[in-house]
């Protein structure tokens, strides 16, 4: 495991109390996303002044941190709700072939990553683990095969098998078959392209890179507590020194608010237009994790079922092969909560003190509308461990109860904005808010931004650094990091092809 030591920071209770830090780029957080961007721009421009600010005293400690993160590596291999049902009855493709698009964009970069030496022992944060989609009844099983057949038509998803016989079925995943009933319909897709992403070790690593590149290290234990615009047209940070108790001041002529579910207060504090209007609602998660090693060694995959109606994306059902710390675990989960804090080690005030006059009809008008969601979530919330053993048993028939123990997940906040008729709707995704003159960015949302942090940073750089992408330079370096910048891998098979392979030599995955 990656250990990066704090930034050494003067001991004095006054000291630089009432000085300015002048810097390039403020980036707020120090998960995956900041972790990204902060790499793209050392390796676009040596000369930016960067600076990373984060209120934990480690790094990747939220939504990036293993046990709080999916870790599928999204790239709708196996994931059902992003393939819905259109209303002819044919399956929608759109949202998939994107999201493995942003996965396939990411492995690339890590791989050139990991050919440089920048990333040190690729398995150590990303290990081939088959990802299956696994259904029962009779309609399920139809959409499943209509998904297979469309998936199998784009060449993203080419190798992808497919069967509704028990005896295959069995040796895919044999916990999830056992002592299941013989004439219970069901079938399951299955791909060899999947993988396991432990993106807490991925964001230390990135910022180990860092530290190599230039020396730079992000100030642990800082919160940034307001922005504000400066009287230069600058950003002025006031950051709070969690240690000696004293107030810092950064002045950037850029920032990016990547701090997960404490974005939402820090661009509302900004007051730039396009962040107006804009509310959260916070979702919190718990796995039940397998502590019986013998069943552990019994599981090689990640397999998906459907969502409940009206249950978060978040909460689809999944049993997962896990590497975390170089141990194999098995989780099955999340089982969506409610707190009202927008950070695993947040504030209960966090939900309250969101609302302001500006995002209060939105927030209200998306709680009306998802009152599904909300009976959902009481009744998750309610439930003893012994109902969360039997929603496990519909996946693995003959487990024991005995064998697992309960584990609390990460925190998400769900977006909430205005919509055309000025009510508000929940969003189930992720989002970059960028001020018009480019000089601010938030990213609000959830999954699956960990996994698609490469191309949203590349989509960061396109909105806030629009003259620097646009000259020669970047553009060469950009398309040497990633073959297929500028272009469609879908309106490209043979790069997508020579793309993907590429990578997974570089990061030691199954072909």
């Amino acid at each position: 495991m990656t250990v990066l030591e704090p930034r050494r920071v003067p001991t004095e209770p006054d000291a630089e109390s009432n000085e300015i830090l002048d810097c390039d780029v403020l980036l707020v957080g120090a998960g995956v996303m900041s972790a990204t961007v902060a790499v793209f721009l050392a390796e676009l421009d040596p000369t930016l002044h960067i600076e990373i600010f984060e209120r934990l005293d480690r790094v990747a400690g939220e939504s990036t941190d293993a046990r709080n993160n999916a870790g599928t590596g999204h790239s709708a291999l196996c994931e059902l709700n992003y393939t819905p049902r259109k209303d002819d009855g044919s399956i929608d493709v759109r949202k998939a072939a994107h999201v493995m698009e942003c996965f396939e964009v990411s492995k690339a970069w890590w791989g050139w990553l990991a050919e440089r030496g920048a990333l040190k022992a690729p398995e150590a944060f990303i290990r081939s683990v088959p990802h299956l989609s696994f259904v029962t009844g009779e309609d399920d099983v139809a959409f499943l095969r209509a998904r297979h057949e469309a998936l199998s038509s784009h060449p993203l998803f080419a190798g992808m098998a497919y069967s509704e016989d028990h005896a295959v079925l069995g040796a895919w995943m044999p916990l999830v078959m056992r002592g299941r009933a013989a004439d219970q319909p069901v079938a399951a897709t299955r791909s060899l392209l999947g993988t396991d992403v432990n993106f807490g070790e991925l964001t230390r690593g990135l910022f180990a890179h860092l530290r190599t590149l230039r020396g730079l290290e992000p100030w642990l234990d800082h919160e940034v507590t307001s922005i504000d615009r400066a009287d230069d047209g600058h950003w002025l940070a006031e950051i709070q020194d969690r240690n000696l108790g004293v107030e810092r001041r950064v002045r950037a002529k850029f920032v990016f608010i990547g701090a997960g579910g404490g974005a939402l207060d820090l661009l509302a504090d900004s007051e730039i237009r396009e962040g107006e209007g804009y509310g959260g609602f916070p979702v919190s998660g718990q796995w039940l994790v397998c502590k019986n090693e013998e069943v552990v060694a019994r599981h090689a995959a990640k397999v998906y079922g459907k969502a409940k109606v009206g249950a978060p994306p978040m909460s689809v059902p999944h049993l997962d092969s896990r590497f975390i710390d170089g141990k194999k675990e098995l989780l099955f989960g999340p089982f969506a909560g409610f707190s009202t804090k927008f950070l695993k080690e947040g504030s209960y005030l966090d939900l309250p003190l969101s609302v302001s006059v500006g995002n209060l009809l939105p927030m209200l008008s998306a709680g009306i509308r998802n009152l599904a969601l909300t009976r959902y979530l009481v009744e998750e919330v309610t439930k003893s461990f012994d109902e969360r053993i039997e929603a496990l048993r519909e996946f693995v028939p003959e487990a024991d109860g005995a064998d697992w123990e309960l584990s609390i997940a990460g925190q998400r906040v769900q977006v909430i904005k205005k919509d055309p008729e000025g009510g508000g709707k929940l969003e189930f995704g992720t989002e970059i808010i960028s001020a018009k003159d480019n000089s601010l960015a938030a990213l609000l949302g959830a999954s699956p931004g960990a996994s698609t942090s490469v191309s949203i940073a590349i989509d960061l750089l396109i909105d806030c650094f629009p003259e620097r992408m646009a000259t020669p330079a970047w553009q060469a370096k950009l398309r040497e990091m990633i073959p297929s910048f500028g272009t469609k891998l879908a309106d490209d098979p043979a790069l997508a092809t020579r793309m993907r392979a590429e990578a997974h030599r570089r990061l030691r995955l199954a072909s």
